[in-house]
């Protein structure tokens, strides 16, 4: 949004080291541009997240360590998707 430059995707990790964590920071990015779409990485399992309540059960994840090929593959399939639903 700064500059005149309008992010498409937002990838982050859901737990960072500190300060705010990836869903806080896509939040924030989201809440100045709605049509951003969030995809996250952790080495945490899904259900430790959603346990933990770092993350909602609709969130599209992608589990750490991963290739690049699932990576670009993930990214195109969230940028894919309608907006507002998941993959």
């Amino acid at each position: 949004v700064e500059d005149g430059l309008c992010p498409d995707l937002i990838l982050a990790d859901v737990v960072l080291p500190e300060g705010m964590s990836g869903p806080e920071i896509a939040e924030a990015v989201t809440e100045r541009v709605p049509a951003c779409r969030r995809l996250f990485m952790s080495g945490y399992t899904a259900d430790a997240l959603i346990h933990d309540g770092r993350i909602d059960a609709d969130v599209v994840l992608l589990s750490k360590p991963f290739p690049s090929g699932p990576l670009a593959e993930k990214i195109r399939e969230v940028l894919d998707a309608p907006p507002g639903g998941a993959p």
